[in-house]
């Protein structure tokens, strides 16, 4: 019997897609089928698949062209495959003519000619494009603005700003001072204006009727944070935090190690965000224009503690130096919580420094995170006997900003708010915000 193997991530599976099949299976008596799954497509660029993994397997299944389907996880398992599964023929489209010629070692290596004029790519492409368009002064919007461009199906079509003289690579792109106006032309908006402004912006947006995206704190009270979601819910629209760590593959993985038990019970969370960039402690620095340390890093920083520990707290204790409190502006703030059988520590600061780790403890091992740990693409698990300890490793493009605008786009496209960060969660970090604001349970140093 002969074997024949070909590998693909069969997206919207179209007529290409089963004449290439077809190919492949005339070729042997035996077809194996490995589709690539979601978290190996990263690594790989490919960040924007409608169809998660399961229901990619289920449309090649349905050609009834294939004997066998594996799941593609990792470079090498190409290999791994062939000799596993005793395969003769590998089958690849000739677009990639050349690439997989080191395979000849253990098995005959074929080109097939794709179908001409289709492919995933452009069918996605012909789909109506999500305009988006942004409102607020932030830097973060130019970072936003360059990783759009490796989303399909996804345009930025206007900036709601005061900085009227921005220039961006875009020559069509609009430039306004007027909300509204930018409102008429979008599906969308990324929020990124002064944390003090996110209640105004997002609600105008929502009652507009566009999806938002707003950078952390989505509103300066508990009040408004749900208020918000509750006009997001009654419109069906899409509400949801740009925290970009929280997209990541490596940081998902170690919330999810952490939660099941890989290092015992957590006992506690420690996590550092600080910054000297943003320069609010230079001589002549109008503060107006900054974010100070809570509002820049606490969001971030409080998210593994949040979405490891939970949001229920049974004491919290905010240390403050102020770099000026009447701008309320904080150099550094430190924040300790305790929890039933567990504690936490933010440290946050934009006039300070410390190292950025994240250090998660528990009973049996404890997970590190090294700076700075909220753009990482790599974390261990350490135990006792350092014969155990196992590294992680996942590709991070664009510090995860890219697939934060995925994860948008596709909750709108399928009005399901598959949040990577949850409304409590959200809401907690809103509440820590409105306590510091409001000088709760803080110690002014």
């Amino acid at each position: 019997m002969t074997k024949v193997i070909t590998y693909g991530t069969y997206d919207l599976l179209h007529y290409g897609h089963i004449r290439l099949l077809e190919r492949a299976k005339a070729l042997g008596d035996y077809l194996i089928v490995g589709v690539t799954s979601d978290d190996y497509d990263k690594t790989r660029g490919k960040i924007n698949n409608t169809q998660p993994l399961m229901d990619r397997i289920r449309a090649v299944k349905e050609t009834g062209l294939v004997d066998e389907i594996v799941v593609e996880e990792y470079d090498g398992q190409k290999i791994d495959d062939i000799r596993k599964f005793g395969v003769d023929i590998f089958a690849i489209g000739s677009d990639w003519k050349g690439k997989f010629d080191y395979l000849n070692e253990y098995c005959n290596v074929i080109y097939l000619p794709r179908t001409e004029g289709i492919s995933s790519s452009e069918v996605r492409a012909e789909q109506r494009k999500l305009n988006i368009g942004l409102i607020g002064n932030a830097v973060f919007k130019t970072k936003f603005i360059n990783e759009a461009k490796y989303v399909n199906g996804v345009e930025i079509v206007g900036i709601c700003t005061s900085q009227a003289d921005i220039k961006t690579e875009n020559e069509n792109l609009l430039v306004t001072d007027k909300i509204d106006i930018l409102l008429e032309r979008v599906d969308a908006v990324y929020v990124v204006s002064k944390p003090e402004k996110h209640y105004q912006d997002v609600k105008k947006a929502l009652l507009a009727g566009k999806h938002v995206l707003c950078e952390s704190p989505i509103a300066f009270s508990q009040e408004q944070c749900l208020e918000l979601y509750q006009i997001a819910a009654e419109k069906n629209l899409i509400l949801m935090d740009a925290i970009k760590t929280a997209y990541s593959t490596a940081y998902e993985r170690l919330v999810l190690l952490a939660k099941t038990g890989s290092i015992g019970d957590v006992i506690s969370v420690d996590s550092v965000c600080t910054s000297l960039r943003d320069g609010i402690a230079a001589e002549g620095v109008d503060l107006s224009t900054k974010w100070n340390s809570m509002c820049g890093w606490a969001p971030v920083a409080l998210l593994p503690v949040f979405q490891i520990l939970g949001v229920n707290y049974n004491k919290k204790v905010i240390t403050t130096k102020f770099l000026d409190e009447e701008a309320n502006i904080d150099a550094f703030t430190k924040i300790d919580f305790t929890y039933p059988g567990s504690v936490a520590s933010i440290k946050v600061a934009k006039a300070a420094k410390a190292e950025g780790e994240l250090v998660i403890t528990g009973t049996k091992g404890y997970i590190y995170v090294p700076a700075p740990w909220w753009k990482t693409d790599y974390f261990e698990l350490r135990f006792e006997d350092s014969a155990e300890n196992r590294r992680f490793f996942y590709q991070l493009d664009g510090e995860g900003i890219r697939y934060e605008i995925v994860s948008f786009a596709k909750a709108i496209e399928s009005r399901k708010n598959n949040r990577y960060i949850s409304e409590q969660v959200s809401s907690a970090i809103v509440k820590i915000i409105e306590d510091f604001n409001n000088r709760k349970d803080i110690i002014t140093l």
